[in-house]
């Protein structure tokens, strides 16, 4: 058995109405990551010096040496560009949530009490600003947990939600695993909160964004001024806001740096943004705290089976009617690479059909076999399984005149002498009339092209009984 975890659906094609508090159409959430002073640093403890996110081009770590210039660039951030971008956040009263290093914010106190004052929340960015996929999973615990208590000394309360950043394969599962974090953010994989079940609880993700991100400033393809920023923002903002006035509300969340956004050119074109937003009705703007206290109101997690996490025996027997008295069909498709993506009716479905498809004719045909004459006699001897027998009755073939009883057995007859194996039609899709006419074309086909028909209805019944399923 292969289990695929990655999840490639999320909400599928039918995501959850927000629900925004005030009927607002869009919620926006404005991080401002707080790294100055806890990036590579040889004063740090560290092999070399920073080479992200800077203004220097090609910038490149220096093994065993302080790089200068790097320094004043971070140093910027934390002397000029955090105080322009608190007085653009304070003045518009608009709420923050900081992205803090724990080192960072330690060796920045004035600055943490002007975040303090400005209520702004205060989530962890992690121990240091630094790398962290080639981190042993017992070293990253360690620096997690490091990370907590210095957070918890310096800022005077323990951080509720985390984002490290560069990370690893590890890090949502190894934060998750300390029950500490109403949200976590170390995923860009959605416009809408999710929950997680790791580590025996309910984690709630809250995805971030590295695209609707001042880091474009400082990598290429990028923005080289602070009209191109605003008119990204702007262009998404639009189309959230659209989504949300049609019913399908979303959350933006907007990713700023105080050494690259809080430059005087760049800061511009975010203020320009941010004017444009507040201008329309239906904004809320939030901490990603406010955001996942609501998401924890409004959409509390919903336990139910998991195809993808079921044993081969509870597998094969929830889905042994799907494909008529063929529970073999459920049975290898258990066998197959699933995943996420297959814990819904169209992932089961795929699944079995994947098998079917790939049976042989024989197995084909006898699963083509197994199915009911449509209106005969098992039907009026009420000996169908519970699904013919309702599929049957959609389409009023359980109240037929003796005339039309008569005309479908003459039918099956003629079906069955010629093929092999009887009429299967998906009748959900059809009444009386189309299913007659159907019965009296496909008669005219010859034997391949019946046999493809009749496999095609099979994986079409399959799928109505699939979706009457809660999976």
């Amino acid at each position: 058995m292969t289990r695929y975890p990655r999840n490639m659906r999320g909400y599928g094609r039918n995501a959850p109405d927000a629900a925004w508090p005030g009927g607002a159409k869009i919620a926006i959430s404005l991080v401002l990551n707080y790294e100055e002073g806890g990036e590579n640093n040889i004063l740090h403890g560290d092999a070399a010096s920073e080479a992200f996110l800077s203004d220097i081009a090609g910038a490149a770590q220096w093994p065993g040496q302080r790089h200068w210039n790097m320094e004043s660039i971070y140093e910027y951030g934390a002397r000029a560009g955090f105080w322009r971008l608190h007085r653009l956040f304070t003045r518009m009263n608009l709420p923050v949530t900081i992205y803090g290093v724990a080192t960072a914010l330690a060796r920045s106190p004035e600055q943490v009490d002007a975040m303090k004052e400005a209520g702004w929340e205060i989530a962890s960015h992690g121990l240091k600003w630094v790398e962290h996929k080639d981190m042993p999973a017992e070293e990253e615990t360690r620096q997690i947990a490091e990370a907590i208590r210095l957070h918890t000394e310096v800022v005077g309360t323990p951080p509720k939600g985390w984002y490290t950043g560069r990370c690893s394969a590890n890090t949502v599962a190894l934060t998750a695993k300390t029950h500490a974090f109403d949200w976590i953010s170390d995923t860009y994989d959605d416009d809408l909160p999710y929950w997680l079940t790791l580590d025996g609880r309910d984690q709630l993700v809250i995805p971030y964004t590295l695209e609707a991100n001042d880091m474009r400033f400082a990598t290429a393809p990028g923005y080289i001024e602070g009209e191109q920023f605003f008119q990204y923002l702007k262009d998404s903002f639009d189309t959230l806001y659209t989504e949300g006035v049609a019913g399908q509300a979303k959350m933006f969340s907007i990713g700023l740096h105080n050494r690259l956004i809080g430059r005087p050119g760049k800061i511009a074109g975010l203020r320009r943004f941010l004017d444009y937003a507040r201008a329309h009705e239906g904004v809320w703007f939030a901490t990603r705290g406010q955001i996942a206290a609501h998401w924890a109101e409004a959409h509390p997690p919903v336990h139910k089976p998991r195809p993808s996490e079921m044993d081969q025996q509870s597998f094969a027997k929830t889905f042994a009617h799907i494909f008529e008295h063929s529970e073999w069909i459920a049975s290898r498709a258990w066998e197959l690479e699933l995943g996420p993506a297959h814990d819904c009716a169209a992932g089961v479905a795929n699944a079995l059909s994947r098998i079917f498809r790939s049976a042989g004719h024989e197995a084909q045909l006898a699963v083509l076999r197994a199915h009911p004459d449509l209106a005969g006699k098992l039907a009026q001897a009420k000996r169908l399984t519970a699904e013919s027998t309702s599929e049957q009755a959609s389409a009023g073939l359980d109240a037929l005149t003796d005339d039309e009883r008569g005309l479908f057995e003459e039918l099956n007859a003629a079906y069955v002498e010629k093929f092999g194996f009887p009429f299967i039609i998906a009748v959900r899709d059809h009444d009386k009339a189309s299913i007659l006419s159907a019965f009296r074309t496909r008669l005219t086909h010859d034997a391949d092209t019946e046999f493809k028909a009749a496999c095609q209805q099979v994986e079409r019944i399959a799928r109505h009984r699939l979706n009457d399923m809660d999976i």
